[in-house]
């Protein structure tokens, strides 16, 4: 079996929570890999912070779903830190702030999601 059959395989077996702290995981890895670029790398920079983006504008979109099954905080916390990031990537790429901020935001959502819990969600 080739790498890429085995790919999409593993890919389609994954828990949708273990797809989104894979997600993250890769995108925050981008975020730390362009925070170590040079100033003058933009392309490196604007690509980590735009899929930073892209992926919590879809979680957002996600969580105003009225069927979306999360608790309504948890939801409207979503939604909150979704805004928060396109602001602060903002500051970023206007070098009035660094990647920190953002890097930090996605490792507590990996630990989060990492966290096995007890009970299912409710429907």
């Amino acid at each position: 079996m080739s790498l890429r059959a085995y790919q999409q395989a593993a890919t389609r077996a994954e828990a949708p929570r273990d797809a989104e702290y894979r997600l993250f995981g890769q995108v925050t890895r981008a975020l730390i890999v362009a925070s170590e670029a040079p100033a003058s790398d933009l392309a490196t920079r604007i690509d980590a912070i735009d899929w930073n983006r892209r992926l919590w504008s879809t979680l957002a979109r996600d969580c105003s779903e009225p069927g979306n099954q999360l608790p309504v905080e948890v939801r409207a916390s979503i939604i909150s830190l979704s805004l928060f990031v396109g602001r602060h990537s903002s500051e970023v790429m206007r070098g009035e702030d660094n990647f920190d901020t953002l890097i930090e935001i996605n490792k507590i959502m990996m630990q989060a999601l990492g966290q096995k819990s007890e009970a299912p969600v409710a429907a």
